[in-house]
């Protein structure tokens, strides 16, 4: 508890002191922009963490993976730490980003910035033959996602099916607000980061698709 209230403090002084470097960010502070969606469909791009902050505050983050990164250089080798992590509200909203540095902690603070900034909105529904209600607790359609060797099939499942997924996919799909799906994977799948996106990847190909159901 207080670890979160001191993250809470953290945030808000960094809210009073943030000065917008875009004219979104410009925007969302004098108050002419009041919602996430409004900003995402804005012809601005969102290319400061604080927008997210201000908009959606019941941003929710969790540490998909650490791994331990070297590179050699002229003065020798240096060792950085690269995490990834997923950050959501469980209703629809969700990004994932990566981070790099010598410090763990850095490198969090990093990579859920780098997600904040990479947030996109999940349209749901209830594509299963099976079910048929009109709810949005699957996805509307089959979708096919793609990072590195990693392939992965989303399809849509009736109520009370759950996450048939792995782990990985299943934490990123619990984190956009999915509720039932059937998912099958292949490729390298042992790699947390090509998973993750290639779950994301699926999940973003909705959107490109008018449907219906939100």
């Amino acid at each position: 508890m207080r670890g979160g209230r001191h993250k809470e403090d953290e945030k808000r002084r960094s809210l009073d002191s943030w000065e917008p470097l875009t004219r979104l960010g410009t925007l969302v502070q004098s108050g002419e922009i009041t919602s996430l969606d409004e900003a995402i469909q804005s012809k601005y791009p969102l290319r400061e963490h604080q927008i997210v902050d201000v908009l959606l505050p019941e941003l929710s983050e969790e540490v998909l993976d650490i791994n331990l990164v070297q590179r050699m250089t002229d003065s020798g080798r240096r060792v950085k730490f690269r995490v990834c992590v997923i950050v959501g509200n469980k209703d629809g909203y969700i990004g994932i980003g990566l981070g790099k540095d010598a410090l763990v902690r850095t490198g969090i603070e990093k990579a859920v910035r780098d997600a904040k900034v990479g947030l996109t909105h999940i349209k749901r529904g209830c594509g299963s033959w099976e079910c048929n209600c009109e709810g949005t607790h699957s996805l509307p359609f089959r979708v096919i996602g793609k990072s590195g060797s990693v392939e992965i099939t989303l399809k849509p499942a009736p109520k009370g099916i759950g996450l048939a997924a792995g782990d990985i996919p299943k934490r990123v799909l619990a984190f956009s607000g999915v509720k039932d799906i059937w998912a099958q994977s292949k490729g390298q799948t042992r790699t947390t980061f090509n998973q993750a996106f290639a779950t994301f990847n699926a999940l973003q190909k909705i959107s490109l698709i008018k449907c219906t159901q939100s």
